[in-house]
């Protein structure tokens, strides 16, 4: 694979380059934009951490979060309503559309016609702030602030060029971000391991760099019932974990701290659940000794939500397990002035009162 990743690494430098000369043109807008991208294909929690931005902006503005709609069964700009179907807008965004009700949901592969939609329509002309989710190769929109994420377990230093590795381009596109996390971070990091990473990285002066990592939340019944906290899973406790994320390998060590009884049944990215599927499943738990249960991720749960075919036995051992992001090395502070601070000085407001005063 090494030839088609040298060939492919040609296309996206000289895509790059005309970009950086100018002659590719990235637009600039008057309204606050932040990016929450990466530079590998998937993994890195790119969702969770736009639910934390979204989260915490919300408090003060009007919020639209615009992506993709990867693997979504329309066309063109949609905007999420409460009861827009997930095949509409994909299982992201109608997973923020249930979490996060007031705030606009659209999707749209053309960034730019997206953030026009949202800027300029009357059910969305209100919008403070808009967050993309994974546009970091989308250069033809310029955001106020750039975020890469990158997965603590697959650094992109030690990755190649598709379809050889997983980065869609080449290492120096870290440049480009203001911020750098490295995600899914282990809860017990040393002070060396941050050493480690940082050095790895090779930040700029201009960059700055935050470590997060993931905090769960109460496994949540999928078809109903009564919520169990991690605690409650037993140690002789038999756990079918199943996800379709590209990236599973920190839940998997982190319910390791719980039971070592722990079984993956992994899908691709986005993967939506065939009948077959739903067969491998109900094998998978049926031959798991009792007590036993399935878990699966937040955003795994929106697709088998609406899978037609499961049994009755899965359906009443299956939770999802809700997770939230944790800024570590006590910069969450740092890290939110930093959101804040640039909304709060690139808002509407903020740029029609410096108009007027010059």
């Amino acid at each position: 694979m090494l030839p088609l990743s040298w060939l492919y690494g040609l296309g996206v430098g000289i895509r790059n380059f005309l970009f950086d000369i100018n002659v590719l043109k990235s637009k600039s807008y008057d309204i606050p934009i932040i990016n929450i991208g990466n530079i590998t294909v998937g993994g890195t929690g790119k969702t969770p951490h736009t639910e934390y931005i979204l989260r915490l902006l919300m408090k003060r503005y009007k919020v639209a979060v615009l992506s993709r709609g990867y693997k979504r069964k329309s066309r063109g700009y949609q905007l999420a309503g409460p009861d827009t179907p997930v095949s509409v807008i994909g299982d992201e965004a109608w997973q923020m559309k249930q979490k996060f009700p007031d705030a606009y949901i659209a999707v749209d592969r053309s960034r730019r016609n997206g953030i026009h939609r949202l800027c300029h329509d009357e059910a969305t002309r209100d919008v403070d702030v808009i967050l993309l989710d994974d546009a970091y190769q989308h250069r033809w929109v310029k955001p106020g602030v750039n975020i890469l994420l990158v997965d603590y377990h697959r650094m992109v230093t030690d990755d190649r060029l598709l379809p050889a590795g997983r980065l869609r381009e080449g290492v120096g596109g870290i440049y480009r971000a203001n911020i750098v996390v490295v995600t899914k971070c282990p809860h017990d990091i040393k002070p060396m391991g941050f050493r480690v990473l940082q050095k790895a990285l090779e930040l700029r002066p201009y960059q700055k760099l935050y470590f997060s990592t993931f905090r769960y939340g109460a496994l949540v019944p999928l078809f109903g019932g009564k919520e169990r906290t991690l605690d409650s899973i037993q140690t002789d406790e038999h756990v079918l974990l199943l996800t379709g994320i590209a990236s599973p390998e920190q839940m998997r060590l982190d319910l390791r701290r719980h039971t070592h009884h722990i079984t993956p049944l992994a899908f691709p990215d986005h993967h939506f659940f065939t009948p077959d599927d739903v067969a491998r499943v109900d094998a998978a738990l049926k031959a798991l000794p009792e007590p036993r249960i399935i878990i699966t991720t937040e955003k795994d749960s929106v697709r088998l939500l609406h899978t037609a075919g499961l049994s009755e036995q899965v359906r009443q051992s299956i939770y999802y397990l809700p997770i939230e992001v944790e800024i570590l090395r006590d910069q969450q502070d740092t890290f939110n002035d930093k959101i804040t601070g640039y909304v709060l000085k690139n808002s509407r407001n903020s740029i029609l009162a410096k108009r007027e005063d010059d």
